[in-house]
């Protein structure tokens, strides 16, 4: 399912739709990997995904050793395959300082500075949800 993108009042709303842009890519029928909205959540595939970028947030430039420290039951293997991801979404660059040993750092790229809001949003929202489920139904698994 292609997932419909909520856009500010008065920012390419279509008249009488609000919430869905006006994008051809927002009237497609089934699920496209071009769709802005699929893009978006497949560059934050994968669990831990949101965590990392949240500590790239917060400190600006992280070594592979303060990500990890940042997030001691994330496995070594998790994390190296998140960077990587990040990484060739265009959200994190890696940057390789020569010498011995070799420094290598992380920090967000500008586009991946723009999920701040995004990632804020998406808590909200799911703090939201939380409080309006009825407590019978958060209680089963």
């Amino acid at each position: 399912m292609t997932h419909r993108t909520v856009s500010q009042a008065g920012q390419g709303v279509r008249a009488g739709r609000p919430g869905l842009p006006d994008d051809p890519r927002a009237r497609v029928t089934a699920p496209s990997p071009g769709c802005p909205v699929e893009v978006t959540l497949a560059a934050l595939r994968g669990r831990w995904t949101t965590l990392v970028v949240r500590e790239l947030l917060a400190d600006d430039v992280c070594t592979y050793s303060e990500l990890a420290a940042a997030l001691p039951e994330l496995s070594d293997k998790v994390l190296a395959e998140r960077l990587a991801q990040l990484t060739a979404a265009g959200v994190v660059r890696r940057t390789r300082t020569p010498g011995w040993p070799p420094a290598v750092t992380y920090r967000l790229t500008p586009h991946g500075r723009e999920l701040g809001p995004v990632l804020q949003a998406l808590w909200d929202w799911g703090a939201a949800a939380a409080l309006d489920v009825p407590e019978e139904e958060a209680d089963t698994p």
